[in-house]
């Protein structure tokens, strides 16, 4: 990883999640980069994340739609991956489109405010991995926004499920 591709933290505007995972550094990273996996953990239960649409390359697509527990169906919309670093990093984000397009932002009411960039990291410490989750957002308002909504326990949550399902030999 090269300093050109850092990210300064921003304690108003980003949001982070950083622990140690009894999971190899590889499995995570097909964790979040292989459909049928990332179908498994990425919603938390019980909510599910019924359709996942990977473009593995700068430019390509990330989307994924979810379906809460009584039956709504949630699309997350296409966003853009900026970096593809296999197996230590992947930064997505949801203010571009495939191709790198920009994305018309959502009207309000409509999950306005919650564009953001994720940056996420995996570092292999012997047989774990130190996973790093950055939502990096425009506004100290987009933030706290997507904090309200549940990103500290969502994403957490979701961790959980990842290493869940890559230890139990479902992604092996």
């Amino acid at each position: 990883m090269t300093d050109a591709l850092a990210i300064t933290h921003d304690a108003e505007r980003d949001l982070h999640l950083e622990r140690l995972v009894d999971v190899p550094v590889e499995l995570v990273w097909r964790a979040w980069t292989e459909p049928e996996h990332l179908k498994a953990w990425f919603a938390p239960r019980p909510y599910e994340t019924i359709e996942c649409e990977i473009d593995l390359r700068p430019g390509g697509a990330f989307r994924t739609v979810m379906r809460s527990p009584d039956g709504e169906v949630m699309d997350g919309g296409a966003g853009c991956y900026l970096v593809v670093d296999r197996p230590h990093r992947l930064i997505w984000t949801s203010a571009l489109g495939p191709g790198f397009r920009p994305q018309v932002p959502a009207e309000p009411g409509e999950g306005a405010g919650f564009e953001f960039t994720a940056d996420l990291t995996f570092e292999a410490v012997g047989d774990a991995t130190r996973y790093s989750a950055r939502a990096v957002h425009a506004t100290p308002d987009g933030a706290a926004a997507h904090e309200e909504m549940g990103f500290t326990a969502g994403w957490g949550t979701a961790l959980d499920q990842l290493v869940e399902h890559m230890i139990s030999g479902a992604g092996r």
